[in-house]
């Protein structure tokens, strides 16, 4: 019986995977997943089956984002019915093979939770992306791991701006879960933010063993920075940059940013002020990764989400 009128009942998380090597040369989440390839005791729990997974081998071994195209954007209906076998990019074959693996997306048979481990250059410290503000499964779950790391943060992000959202890999699982964690430079190792990843997947999957033992998770509200934006560096008439983010926003990831704070600094010297006409929180700020997709930093709003108390069904 519940102790909730409204609680959502969703099936219990038997089946989980721990994604790393999205990206190539994001190192945690590669060192994690082929630690416990090799002994998977640390993230095995009673009556889960946690599967850990290199998702892009290839990169891992020349230590590279990726090798034809990004495969966090790779996971769209166009690409994962595609004919074609070795004549589609290596990322696209690699999309077809996860999500006959994991899925297939959007079925019933697909993995049940998927978390995708990233790193960012950014100074976003622990940062978890939600990809349905309607998720309430993924909404408790974040609750508990903020409350489990605290004094520590962990910051949520949600996407799910109809034309900035994107097909990520993890996008297979029911219950997808992005774990971003920085700053640290590509192809290198942090043992802070090793461990500061590590800890947050531990929190993850006591919480799903918890509720698939039948703990219910009461009502709750949760913080989430929503993305709204993508703002690119300003640019010449022949697509060139000519600025450069402002050193007082550098390194400020999640700060408020207001009306007619500096944002951009030319190559001359001349600030380029925020011309909006509210207060944003600038996140991936100056990501290393975000040059070639023209982006400067992500524009999000802060908003509390409510999320139903859950039970298992």
């Amino acid at each position: 019986m519940s102790f909730y009128s409204n609680s959502a009942r969703f099936n219990e998380a038997r089946r989980v995977a721990v994604f790393g090597g999205t990206h190539g040369n994001e190192m945690s989440g590669v060192t994690l997943v082929n630690l416990w390839m090799k002994n998977s005791a640390e993230i095995q729990r009673k009556g889960v089956e946690t599967k850990p997974f290199i998702t892009n081998p290839k990169a891992v071994d020349t230590c590279t984002r990726y090798v034809d195209m990004d495969l966090n954007r790779a996971f769209t209906p166009e690409n994962l019915s595609a004919p074609g076998g070795d004549d589609l990019p290596y990322e696209v074959q690699r999309a077809q093979e996860i999500n006959r693996m994991f899925g297939p997306k959007g079925s019933p048979e697909a993995y049940d939770v998927i978390f995708d481990l990233h790193n960012t250059t950014s100074n976003m410290g622990c940062t978890l992306i939600l990809e349905s503000s309607k998720d309430h499964f993924n909404l408790q779950m974040m609750t508990y791991i903020k409350k489990a790391i605290a004094p520590d943060t962990c910051l949520v992000l949600l996407n799910e701006h109809p034309l900035l959202k994107y097909s990520t890999t993890r996008s297979v699982a029911k219950h997808p879960v992005g774990l971003e964690v920085g700053p640290q430079p590509q192809g290198v190792l942090r043992s802070n933010i090793f461990e500061a990843m590590r800890v947050i997947i531990k929190h993850a999957l006591d919480f799903i063993q918890l509720f698939n033992e039948g703990m219910e998770f009461p009502p709750c509200t949760v913080e989430v920075f929503q993305v709204s934006e993508r703002i690119d560096y300003p640019r010449d008439a022949n697509g060139n940059i000519i600025a450069m983010v402002h050193p007082s926003l550098q390194d400020c990831d999640w700060e408020p940013l207001n009306p007619g704070d500096p944002m951009f600094q030319t190559f001359d010297g001349k600030t380029i002020h925020y011309q909006g006409s509210s207060t944003i929180y600038p996140t991936f700020i100056n990501e290393a990764a975000y040059y070639e997709k023209q982006q400067a930093f992500v524009i999000t709003r802060r908003e509390t989400l409510v999320a139903s108390a859950i039970r298992k069904a």
